[in-house]
């Protein structure tokens, strides 16, 4: 993907879009070329990784109470160290990291990019054993917070502007598994005024899993 088309929808001084992206740290990101993927470190990725992989044993463990006081007071430990450097929304580099997937934030499935421009996005997407809902399927929650996130991206590079989800309908059409890769192509039909209409596909191989409708908002200057 080119981080020039996403840099592009991020606001400056003069441009003020609401409550998303406006702080000294991120307009300071943008002038200095590739800031973006060094917040956080060289090592930030695998953290990511290693805390996807806890997730995914979190949801399916069963421990002893020997194991699980282990296990907490370890967490304990670790959510302290970790707390020392917690920092604001703006200053993450949670959502920054285009060279990561879902660029590091880790409430996402995650997902990369294979393509995106004004024309449209395309994605590999893989569920893991966290996003289960049931029977060795994704959970329809987890395929909606996927479709809402790529389509805002598809959004955002086809309007070079933050847009706000205004209406997310989702078709569930098959079983969705887990731990595999998935395609979802997304794409804008039209746009009116500050209204911006997109579709989404969500399939395994040629099989369809779902698809999904937005209406998505373009943000006035100043407006969360």
């Amino acid at each position: 993907m080119d981080d020039t088309q996403v840099g592009n929808s991020l606001p400056d001084e003069a441009h003020h879009e609401g409550g998303f992206r406006p702080m000294a740290e991120l307009i300071q990101a943008r002038k200095d070329e590739g800031a973006d993927k060094t917040a956080g470190g060289s090592h930030y990725g695998e953290l990511i990784e290693q805390v996807r992989e806890l997730m995914d044993r979190a949801r399916l463990v069963n421990p002893s109470d020997e194991l699980a006081k282990e296990a907490i007071s370890t967490l304990e430990q670790l959510n302290a160290r970790l707390g020392t450097a917690v920092v604001d929304e703006w200053s993450s580099p949670s959502w920054t990291r285009t060279d990561l997937p879902a660029r590091g934030n880790i409430t996402l499935p995650p997902y990369t990019v294979v393509s995106g421009s004004s024309e449209g996005v395309t994605t590999e997407l893989v569920f893991r054993t966290f996003h289960l809902g049931g029977n060795g399927a994704a959970h329809g929650g987890q395929i909606a917070v996927a479709f809402d996130d790529i389509l805002g991206m598809t959004a955002a590079l086809h309007t070079k502007a933050v847009t706000r989800t205004a209406s997310l309908t989702i078709d569930y059409r098959s079983i969705t598994p887990l731990n595999r890769p998935l395609t979802v192509r997304a794409h804008a039909e039209r746009r009116d005024g500050r209204k911006v209409y997109l579709r989404a596909t969500m399939h395994d191989g040629e099989r369809l899993c779902a698809e999904a409708n937005g209406l998505f908002i373009v943000l006035n200057p100043g407006q969360p």
